[in-house]
């Protein structure tokens, strides 16, 4: 290459390098800055040190096992070579290698010693943990080793053997080819085909790879308890691998230490040759086949499998015991319940647990929220709300809650361009909350998060309270889960407000403007910093735009979960965040999960498989496709929506993976859970993911015997959406705050209901909830063989009811609606099982929101005591009213056809024929109001609706007491098409 091409290219490998080291130390620098904003320095220094580290040991190593043998293999090449075509082909390569032999060995161990320490650098986790284990205290039932060493230990010793591996494997090849290159093997010629320096360097690496083999084998032994072996799916290792495996495993641990002694001496003292060698490779793979796979194979083939059960049920135990150890559900409280009472009780209307029922569908009514709520069109509430429970004038219960943010992707084009989005759109405003079961005209009552400071006038907003309810101190939000970009506030100049507040209280047109207040973001007042984040975000405006001032702070990361993950990179973060007001201002409050994936004889998962249901990707944030095998919520983190403050407070202090994570990072990484305070705790709430793993773990460990367990034949499943079964999408748990049998008081949890496998029917209720701070898992056992329906079950009972399906379908042609069917609530009461359906209409009109209307409930087997009522109270009362009529052999009351929408109805005199009248006015008033786009008066005009339709009900059995109503035939006045809830 000439003087100009060997610059050429000295000049492109100089610029590539320096912009790609630009961009590395750009990215340092501003996760640095970062870093230190939420004061987690400590997370980033220990994450590049070890990072560092390992990338320089590992890739050093590496390099210079390889450049060793390299070099070995030159000093050991002969002196003189045989005269052969073969050696006349390599003296050309030797002429070109052998001046600058140092520079392409260098250059080969560089690159291969690069890479190895890119590999390694990602394994800084397993590294730390191994540095700062912690003992269990629990002992596996094989080896009777602690728990620990799987944990901590064994996953960074399996990464070194493949190093190891990695590196003999490298520097045979690299040997082997520089000794082929200068004539220490030859294929032609006289004489040996390799010399005795050659044979003794390549055998003894060949010898070094079977001493690894050797560790192989006994780590292999402890893998055995982290594999699928046991017979029914099991995780562990059973009858075969313990009588057979474990010890064929020994065996040729200690054959491959003979066959790495014989490869020596043979080709080296005695027969100076590689045919013994040879035959003691041969005797190895030989050895591996026979008493690693054939004998474990018969003795599983002909002594395990004709009694199967019987010799796998010491394995199947150890199995059904760790996996309940590690996923937390060994302390589950299991119950019977009878569930058999089919008739409402007289009290069923004042059992609070039954008055605390939620009606509201988180899903369904975040379009009511932002249709409601939002005021301006580039406010957003999310696709999904959270629910939570406040105390309100001495009276706790459950809230749906949304944050009011804006969503970048609703701006107007005028609104897109650079300033307003990252400088006058920077937050939202307010917690919006109301009562998850109470209803003004189909709408949510709002009691918290008004626009403006003025109290709301309820003349004028039936939807809204009076005052705030739940009052904020600081109601603005500049984190959250909806801040995609980034934002600059902060303003030199005291007086000049730029950033979009809310709107005026007196006048929703015009506006208020704000200047941040807080502490929150990266200072960019310097030139310097003004640079750099125009190069990390290729936008010239940080260096040309007056927006940015002296006093500019850069708000970055400003997702609630993004935060935490970047903070703790060793959570697990789950998929629902959500709001609180703690203290008068809003935090994101996060459940953060240890995980690891070599717990012994724990059954392992996979989470976003486990996790996947209705809700997913539908608000909720969906989980890694991570395997894990052991999990525990062991820490509850806080996100300030107004100055992105992150904590992390232990929860499980009994953990010793976060014990091991916290030593790793200076020890004062997590704040004690002593310190937790008593307002945010009492946010605190059972998390939906845990739950969902260990619901579905349950399914099948409720079982405890193994020999049960084995039989399979008591196992549970998850029913799908109950409105929906076809899409086979599982139905997700729902926050209930009630008082479950057996328990002593109300309490917030989590709950869902199960059915046995292939089966509808109910086979358990499964809760989760804090008892004095510390998490409970419960589960209503129902008999076997129950008659009391499952919720897919109860639901198609109550919707092909034949008064419900007439009013149903009514209430949707008569509108011209959808009819949509929020969260089906199975609630034990009254000794039997009361199920609660809201129904909401959708008009089919754009922008159209689901307004509730109905309330579908029965009780007992969904089939004979079954209303649609107005409200929650009407529906309780409406079931007792059913079962004292059952209980007295009087028939209940069923549907009547549904009038005709007729204005001069044949037949109809007196009060029917002007019950009829006002029904045909009503429906066409709802008509009216759908087309007006008015949601207010449209859910006014459909509770008009429903009144005239029960008083021309009454009306018509008044007319005709002896006369039962005839029931509509069941195939006549088909059921509305129900769309899924989500």
């Amino acid at each position: 290459m000439s003087r100009r091409g060997r610059v050429t290219v000295g000049v492109l490998v100089g610029v590539f390098l320096l912009f790609t080291l630009l961009g590395w130390g750009i990215d340092q620098y501003t996760d640095l800055l970062w870093f230190r904003e939420v004061d987690y320095t400590q997370v980033y220094t220990g994450q590049l040190f070890t990072r560092v580290l390992l990338f320089l040991a590992v890739g050093a190593a590496m390099a210079l096992l390889v450049a060793a043998n390299l070099y070995l293999a030159y000093r050991l090449r002969p002196l003189l070579r045989p005269h052969s075509a073969e050696q006349a082909t390599l003296e050309r390569y030797r002429m070109v290698l052998a001046p600058r032999l140092g520079t392409w060995i260098a250059a080969i161990s560089v690159i291969i010693g690069f890479f190895a320490g890119l590999s390694a650098q990602n394994r800084w986790k397993e590294w730390l943990l191994f540095q700062n284990a912690q003992p269990f205290g629990i002992r596996d039932p094989q080896f009777n080793v602690d728990i620990g060493f799987y944990v901590f230990d064994y996953p960074l010793w399996r990464y070194l053997l493949g190093v190891g591996f990695t590196a003999v494997v490298l520097a045979v090849i690299g040997a082997l080819a520089v000794h082929y290159i200068f004539g220490g093997v030859r294929l032609q010629g006289v004489g040996d085909r390799m010399t005795s320096a050659a044979r003794a360097h390549l055998t003894s690496l060949v010898a070094v790879f079977v001493l690894l083999k050797a560790v192989a084998y006994i780590l292999d032994r402890r893998a055995l308890l982290l594999e699928q072996h046991v017979s029914p799916g099991l995780y562990g290792a059973g009858y075969t691998d313990v009588n057979a495996l474990l010890p064929a495993k020994e065996i040729l641990a200690y054959i491959s230490i003979v066959v790495a002694v014989a490869i020596i001496v043979f080709s080296n003292a005695v027969m100076r040759n590689l045919v013994w060698p040879g035959v003691s490779l041969a005797l190895l793979a030989i050895s591996a086949v026979a008493i690693g796979g054939i004998y474990p194979l018969a003795v599983q083939n002909f002594t395990v499998q004709p009694s199967l059960a019987d010799k796998e049920a010491p394995y199947i135990q150890r199995s059904i015991d760790s996996t309940r150890d590690a996923f937390g559900i060994a302390q589950t409280d299991i119950r019977p319940y009878a569930a058999g009472n089919t008739r409402a009780p007289a009290n069923l209307a004042q059992n609070p647990s039954a008055q605390n029922v939620r009606l509201m569908d988180p899903q369904l009514v975040s379009e009511a929220f932002t249709q409601s709520q939002q005021v301006r069109g580039f406010y957003d509430f999310g696709a999904k709300l959270d629910v939570d429970r406040y105390t309100v004038n001495g009276s706790t219960r459950d809230y749906v809650v949304g944050v009011r943010e804006v969503n970048d992707a609703q701006l107007t084009a005028q609104q897109r361009n650079w300033l307003n989005r990252h400088t006058v759109f920077t937050h939202g405003y307010g917690l919006v909350a109301a009562p998850a079961n109470q209803v003004c005209s189909g709408l949510p009552h709002f009691v918290s998060g008004f626009l403006g400071e003025q109290k709301a006038d309820p003349s004028q907003d039936a939807a809204c309270a009076p005052t705030e309810q739940i009052k904020v101190e600081q109601p603005r939000v500049y984190y959250g889960e909806q801040a995609t970009e980034y934002a600059i506030v902060g303003q030199a100049d005291k007086n000049r407000n730029v950033e979009f507040d809310r709107p005026q209280p007196d006048n929703s047109n015009a506006e208020e403007r704000y200047t941040y207040q807080g502490q929150g973001g990266v200072p960019i007042g310097s030139s310097f910093r003004r640079l750099v984040f125009a190069i990390k975000n290729t936008e010239s405006n940080f260096v040309l735009s007056d927006a940015v001032n002296n006093d500019s702070r850069l708000m970055y990361v400003r997702n609630p979960r993004d935060r935490v993950e970047k903070v703790a990179p060793f959570l697990t973060i789950d998929g629902d965040p959500y709001p609180a007001v703690v203290d008068g201002r809003i935090q994101w409050i996060l459940d953060g999960y240890t995980t690891s994936n070599s717990y012994p004889y724990s059954q392992r998962i996979n989470l976003a498989q486990e996790t996947r249901d209705e809700t997913t990707n539908q608000g909720t944030f969906a989980l890694a496709r991570d395997n894990v095998n052991y999990m525990r919520n062991s820490v509850k983190a806080t996100v300030d929506a107004y100055d992105g403050t992150v904590k992390l407070y232990e929860f499980d202090g009994q953990d010793p993976v976060l014990k091991a994570w916290n030593k790793a990072f200076g020890g004062d990484l997590i704040i004690p859970k002593a310190e937790i305070s008593p307002s945010l705790e009492a946010h605190f709430r059972y998390p939906a993911d845990l739950f969902k793993v260990q619901r579905n773990l349950l399914a099948s460990f409720h079982v405890t015997d193994a020999g049960e367990y084995f039989s399979g034949q008591d196992f549970w499943q998850v029913p799908n959406t109950p409105d929906a079964p076809q899409e086979q999408v599982k139905q997700p748990p729902f926050y209930l705050n009630v008082q479950l049998p057996g328990q002593t008081a109300t309490r917030f949890q989590l709950t869902s209901a199960v059915t046995p496998r292939n089966r509808d029917n109910l086979a358990a209720l499964i809760s989760g909830s804090y008892v004095n701070g510390q998490p409970k898992l419960e589960v209503l056992e129902l008999p076997d063989q129950t008659a009391i329906p499952g919720p897919v079950q109860v639901h198609q009972r109550m919707a092909n009811n034949a008064e419900v399906r007439s009013q149903l379908t009514l209430l949707s042609t008569s509108t011209q609606s959808n009819v949509l069917y929020g969260n089906l609530i199975s609630l034990p009461v009254g000794d039997g099982m009361l199920y609660v359906e809201p129904v909401y209409v959708k008009g089919t009109q754009q922008n159209a929101i689901p307004l509730l209307q109905k309330v579908l409930m029965s009780f007992g087997d969904g089939s004979q005591y079954v209303t649609l009522a107005d409200n929650l109270e009407e529906g309780l009362q409406r079931l007792i009213e059913l079962g004292r009529a059952s209980g007295t052999n009087n028939p209940p009351p069923t549907g009547t056809n549904p009038p005709s929408t007729g204005t001069n109805t044949p037949g109809l005199t007196g009060p029917v024929a002007q019950a009829a009248a006002e029904l045909d006015t009503a429906i066409n008033n709802a008509k009216e109001a759908q087309k007006s786009g008015d949601f207010a008066r449209y859910g006014q005009a459909l509770q008009q609706l429903d009144t005239a339709m029960t008083k021309f009900q009454q009306a018509q059995q008044a007319a005709t007491p002896s006369t039962p109503p005839n029931p509509a035939p069941s195939g006549s006045a088909p059921a509305p098409n129900p769309s899924p809830s989500g």
